[in-house]
């Protein structure tokens, strides 16, 4: 079989699409975005995360009262596998998830929660994005945080939510020399 040139653009773009779908979800969970993280999926995908089974909107909107609940979390991507057919695909993303809590004592914790999201994408309107996502749970991992780092280095860039991230507002400020 030739050599489809064109073919392969196609599914270069659809990969690349679907990654930054799948990216943009990543994002606007960190820093509680729920614009953002809508995104990611078209407006009549169902999602079932174990702890939460429905449509977009109201994933969502699960998702940010959730994390907003907790001082602070990073998700984390890992491998991510995509088989394109046409204009519906399937994919296989790795992650893992921290998760700033506190216990019933109002101790810091530190939640790991590693997975797989397994998902099936579409192209609408020339639009790649999650049609439908099931979380697996892979390993969870529960201990007392250490916050001993940030107390003894004040100075340390630290992350923000709601607007407040340095990736968000680039409010640089060259007090220091060799310092943004």
């Amino acid at each position: 079989m030739p050599f489809d040139l064109e073919a392969e653009v196609r599914d270069l773009a659809a990969r690349r699409d679907i990654t930054d779908a799948v990216h943009r979800y990543m994002r606007g969970l960190d820093r509680l975005d729920p614009a953002l993280q809508r995104t990611a999926f078209h407006d009549d995908a169902w999602i079932d995360a174990g702890i939460f089974a429905g449509d977009a909107a109201a994933f969502v909107d699960f998702c940010q009262d959730l994390l907003g609940a907790m001082e602070a979390t990073h998700h984390l991507l890992g491998q991510m596998r995509i088989e394109v057919q046409g204009e519906t695909a399937l994919g296989e993303c790795y992650f893992q998830a921290w998760h700033g809590t506190r216990d019933e004592a109002g101790q810091p914790r530190d939640l790991f929660i590693a997975g797989r999201y397994v998902d099936e994408y579409a192209c609408k309107n020339g639009e790649w994005r999650i049609a439908k996502r099931r979380l697996i749970t892979d390993w969870v991992k529960d201990d007392p945080a250490d916050h001993g780092f940030f107390a003894a280095n004040p100075t340390t860039n630290r992350a923000g939510r709601r607007g407040e991230d340095f990736s968000e507002t680039l409010a640089w400020k060259n007090n220091q020399a060799g310092r943004g």
